[in-house]
């Protein structure tokens, strides 16, 4: 039977109002699983960067980010930021990276992860802070985890949005983020030189000094985006970890 093209023009508008409603309630219904699942993967690649996760799972992984993370913000003077203009609390959690990365430095907010002991927020055991940056095809991103000396790597985690599989990609493995474990971001007359990742692979130990690590094969712009990823955050960090830094010397010193 034929319909007119009023009848089908009705038809259609009434069909996608009902299915535009109801994935709208699908996505308001499943917006609050979305969010934990965020939330648990943003902790576990904070404490992934100092600690091993294998074999724990979501319930475990947030208990001890409970029991061992401190969490504040600071400015670029290395001052903590409590409160935003309006008067609101900041929550280190709640802070954005990527959109923080698209405004001048001197305004942006920076999180602070402590490490500590379980349940002994006074014996912190190191310093996290998260990076963003651009790789070959994508946003690159991730944590890097400083000892108490604020000058030696205890570790990193790193992700990226697009990068190639088996080569740029390589970058969330192990074998690579390990190459970072005991490395110096500050050179013996005190200057910030970050960690740089070389271009290729299997070099000589000697050519891997304090501040060297080996390269990934085939992917040289993601390692070089890594660089300066890591380069441009422990800039923006720079003051935070002189203070720090200067407060372990002191007390080390006693």
């Amino acid at each position: 039977m034929q319909r007119s093209n009023t009848y089908v023009i009705v038809f259609s508008a009434i069909l996608t109002i009902v299915l535009g409603g109801l994935l709208s309630l699908a996505n308001q219904g499943l917006k609050p699983m979305q969010q934990r699942s965020v939330e648990l993967d943003n902790k576990k690649k904070i404490l992934g960067s100092v600690t091993d996760l294998t074999g724990k799972k979501g319930k475990e992984i947030l208990q001890l980010y409970d029991e061992t993370i401190e969490s504040y913000v600071v400015d670029i003077e290395g001052n903590k930021v409590e409160k935003d203009e309006k008067g609101n609390p900041i929550v280190a959690e709640n802070v954005n990276i990527a959109k923080m990365s698209k405004l001048p430095p001197e305004k942006r907010l920076y999180p602070v992860f402590c490490y500590h002991s379980p349940g002994n927020e006074d014996d912190i055991q190191a310093y996290i802070l998260p990076m963003y940056g651009k790789g070959l095809w994508g946003a690159i991103f991730g944590y890097i985890a400083l000892e108490t000396d604020m000058n030696t790597i205890k570790g990193i985690s790193l992700d990226h949005e697009s990068e190639t599989p088996g080569l740029g990609a390589r970058i969330t493995s192990k074998e690579v983020q390990n190459r970072y474990i005991g490395k110096k971001i500050f050179d013996d007359a005190g200057t910030l030189v970050s960690v740089t990742m070389l271009k290729g692979e299997r070099h000589p130990a000697s050519q891997l000094d304090d501040h060297h690590i080996d390269g990934m094969s085939g992917a040289t712009l993601t390692g070089n985006g890594v660089n300066a990823m890591i380069m441009d955050y422990l800039g923006y960090y720079l003051k935070f970890i002189e203070k720090n830094r200067g407060a372990a010397n002191k007390t080390a010193s006693l």
